[in-house]
């Protein structure tokens, strides 16, 4: 529960969608006057997935219930560790889920 009042919450979420808009709208500005994405801009949008892939495996790795835990007990760690190797040898997504998913098992059942 937060201790702001409504109506500054309400002035807070409609701020940040101003935000937002302005953001989506000078991006399709600058590709609709232009009629192309600058290299700059175009080198930065093809880091985005792995950004967002790490912000979203990373703390599931490092996190898994709720606190740092990098110890031997880890066993997603340990999974992701495995599967982090078979993705860059293989280049193959099912082969590093499906060795990322038997590593997390196998330790799961054996310790």
């Amino acid at each position: 529960m937060t201790t702001f009042g409504a109506p500054l919450v309400w002035l807070l979420i409609a701020l940040m969608a101003a935000g937002t808009l302005a953001l989506r709208v000078s991006f399709l500005g600058i590709v609709g006057r232009t009629g192309r994405i600058p290299d700059p801009v175009r080198r930065v949008l093809r880091l985005i997935p792995a950004a967002v892939l790490a912000a979203l495996v990373v703390p599931a790795l490092l996190r898994p219930d709720g606190g740092f835990d990098a110890t031997f007990d880890n066993h997603r760690l340990f999974a992701g560790i495995a599967a982090s190797l078979v993705a860059w040898r293989t280049r193959n997504v099912f082969a590093t889920i499906a060795a990322g998913m038997a590593i997390l098992w196998l330790l799961d059942a054996v310790l």
